[in-house]
């Protein structure tokens, strides 16, 4: 099921629908990948033992090399699926009000966005560590461009300086997209500042109308 709400770009709000999860391919890929190769190891040692035997031995050490390392390779690639999925909850964030918001810590507050996040599909990456040039979040779409999230647990209202400083992280970081997620009301001269610019800004309104709607698409 496609789910659709609208996302604040520069000063307009425009649809943004919850893509496939990208790392959903993966599993079905690799889980394809090992059942063939289990069914060539099924089929060369319970079908026709034998016919190895047959082919001369620069072939024969070649295939054998070749199976050690595919078997190998689907290890490591199993191992990277579990890692990736285990921080990768099916459950949406709460929905949470903008007091419940506000009483998060920044830390809980980052993590409560990167949860939305990949909610929508994205791959997240916790950054928010001093030097970061203030990401505090790094997102990769199904189409492999990157982004990054700014997260302002704020009460006062965000305006254009914030946002011309997240333009500038974006061009540093070289990314196709920036977020700006905050608690607090974002200034029209702020929005009009963003206006055709790669950034979406996200006021707590926006905020908590997205994880409502997350939230009752889960229960359906």
């Amino acid at each position: 099921m496609i789910m659709r709400f609208e996302l604040r770009r520069g000063g307009r709000r425009l649809p943004r629908g919850v893509s496939v999860l990208p790392w959903l391919n993966g599993w079905v890929v690799v889980a394809g990948l090992t059942v063939l190769f289990v069914g060539w190891l099924v089929y060369r040692t319970a079908v026709h033992p034998h016919w190895l035997t047959l082919l001369p031995p620069v072939i024969k050490e070649f295939m054998s090399l070749s199976e050690v390392a595919g078997a190998f390779t689907l290890g490591f690639l199993w191992v990277v699926l579990w890692w990736r999925g285990r921080e990768r909850p099916f459950s949406p964030a709460p929905a949470y009000t903008r007091d419940q918001l506000y009483a998060l810590s920044p830390a809980d507050f980052e993590r409560y966005v990167a949860r939305l996040f990949r909610r929508k599909g994205y791959q997240v990456r916790l950054r928010g560590r001093s030097g970061d040039q203030g990401v505090d979040l790094e997102l990769v779409n199904q189409y492999g461009k990157r982004a990054i999230v700014q997260c302002k647990r704020y009460r006062h209202t965000v305006g254009p300086d914030l946002v011309r400083e997240l333009y500038g992280t974006l061009i540093h970081e070289r990314v196709a997209h920036a977020f700006l997620v905050t608690t607090a009301d974002i200034s029209e001269s702020a929005r009009e500042w963003a206006r055709h610019k790669p950034m979406t800004l996200i006021d707590g309104e926006t905020l908590v109308q997205i994880a409502a709607i997350l939230d009752a698409n889960h229960s359906e």
